[in-house]
């Protein structure tokens, strides 16, 4: 017989350790966190680029619950965060919960029997409650090109990083110019012979006030608490009162645009160069980039930027839209991830056998961004319009591990055995999400961005402050759910008794 839980969740990253602390706070020990790797991390284990880092300052991009004094840099790197993920796992005892190399192939609701039955490639089991905390960071999206399968040298994404190869006095390019591609740049730049960027899209990029945090900071945050907290929250009022120029009032990021344009001015002084990086679209449109070193990375004699997207790969020659060739040892892609067609939906079965991505194939929608109609006992952590463009996404991990844990209370005081979100429900709570993004300036920067689906619906973002979303996932609304009694038991029947 298969094991069962009572909740088991999907992934190990911020999502599913930060679900996991608080179902042990709940004192809900009858669970286990399903992960494909062999360690916790989810995208801070996976993208070990060189330079990777994160774009949000520490003290705010760390647990409420667990503060870490010891943040060496105001933006940390990715070994430090990872590092921080292990300090909590073991702080918050979660390593008995921990299932690696246990990739979940599938998950169906069983309608009968009122739970989920789970396929890993480490065997079977069954469970009351599912949290999908996979995030939408994490399966790597690479293009279609013609030829790729015959390159010769190294091709890998930017977050499947090859270590084993050198990449010293080699020729590479640098397909994309995202998040990613803006760090990897000035890292490989100073030990590669040449680097060819492959820009279909200029991002705007604004300086990074980055700077190491001293002893005596660091001493302060660890013997006074309230300054690290203090410290915090300011850093949330910032991007709290930034929140209106993005979702109300686009034409205020003018003067950000202004900000950015200055920025490469200092580092890029051929015009023809400068008029080749500045984004016809509005800032914020997509992310905005935070770097001091792109541009004069850009800016170095074996460094070329080309503005034309990949077409083709001859051989060892690459070959864009725009005719250009150019032999390089080693391609490296920074083009993204499936956020809007996320794969694990083509795993996840619903009521009737139906897939959480046919369910979705007119656009990604979620009550709260937490729950779906038709997948009962199933939440996920940074759902459907959850995602956000200028704070910490912890903040809203956070508000939906409160909603998470006021789900399992209700099924608790109910005696449900499962709670299935009305259609109404998801409907208006989706109908309200697309009136209000139609306004940002995700909508309206005249972009084309992973915030947006293939039909231009915004299924990623929150239009609101991360304020708003904690209110709004502060507690269960019963009436936005149909409750589920549990399956009725035969009793089985009486042994005869010998005479």
């Amino acid at each position: 017989m298969a094991e069962h839980v009572r909740v088991a969740v999907i992934g190990s990253g911020f999502g599913g350790l930060g679900a996991a602390v608080r179902l042990r706070r709940e004192g809900i020990t009858d669970f286990v966190v399903l992960e494909r790797a062999d360690s916790v991390g989810g995208t801070w284990r996976d993208n070990s680029y060189p330079g990777c880092a994160c774009d949000v300052p520490s003290h705010l991009y760390s647990f409420s619950f667990a503060p870490n004094a010891d943040w060496p840099r105001t933006f940390s790197g990715q070994p430090h965060i990872r590092a921080y993920l292990e300090r909590v796992t073991d702080t918050f005892g979660l390593r008995p919960h921990l299932r690696f190399n246990s990739e979940v192939l599938k998950a169906g609701w069983d309608d009968e029997a009122k739970h989920w039955n789970i396929e890993t490639t480490q065997g079977e089991l069954t469970a009351d409650v599912v949290v999908s905390a996979t995030g939408p960071l994490s399966d790597p999206k690479l293009p279609d090109i013609p030829g790729l399968d015959t390159f010769p040298g190294a091709v890998f994404h930017s977050s499947r990083w090859d270590h084993d190869f050198d990449i010293k006095d080699k020729r590479v390019a640098m397909v994309g110019t995202g998040a990613s591609a803006i760090q990897i740049v000035p890292s490989i730049q100073p030990q590669v012979k040449s680097l060819t960027v492959l820009q279909r899209t200029p991002p705007w990029v604004m300086p990074r006030m980055d700077r190491g945090i001293n002893k005596a900071e660091r001493w302060l945050h660890g013997k006074v608490p309230g300054t690290a907290k203090a410290r915090r929250g300011l850093l949330w009022l910032i991007r709290e009162f930034q929140v209106g120029a993005f979702v109300k009032r686009p034409q205020l990021m003018k003067a950000t645009e202004q900000i950015a344009r200055n920025h490469m001015r200092r580092a890029i002084k051929d015009p023809v160069m400068r008029a080749q990086l500045t984004p016809d679209y509005t800032i914020g449109c997509k992310r905005i980039l935070l770097s001091n070193d792109y541009y004069p990375a850009l800016a170095q004699p074996n460094t070329e930027v080309v503005t034309s997207a990949l077409k083709e790969v001859r051989g060892s020659t690459i070959v864009t839209a725009d005719g250009t060739e150019r032999e390089v040892d080693a391609i490296v892609f920074g083009t993204g991830f499936h956020v809007t067609d996320m794969p694990i939906g083509d795993r996840i079965t619903g009521v009737g056998g139906r897939s959480l991505a046919e369910h979705w194939k007119d656009g990604m929608a979620a009550l709260r961004g937490t729950t779906i109609d038709g997948f009962p006992n199933l939440l996920l952590i940074i759902g459907p319009n959850t995602g956000l463009g200028n704070s910490s996404m912890i903040l809203m991990i956070e508000s939906s591990i409160n909603y998470v844990a006021d789900y399992l209370r209700t099924l608790e005081q109910t005696g449900a055995a499962a709670l299935d979100a009305k259609p109404e429900a998801v409907k208006a709570w989706n109908t309200e999400m697309q009136r209000r993004t139609a306004r940002t300036v995700w909508n309206t920067g005249g972009c084309k961005s992973w915030y947006l689906d293939s039909e231009g619906r915004n299924t990623t973002a929150w239009p609101g402050t991360t304020a708003e979303f904690r209110r709004a996932t502060r507690e269960l609304k019963l009436a936005e759910y149909d409750l589920m009694p549990a399956p009725l038991r035969t009793a089985e029947p009486a042994k005869a008794v010998a005479s």
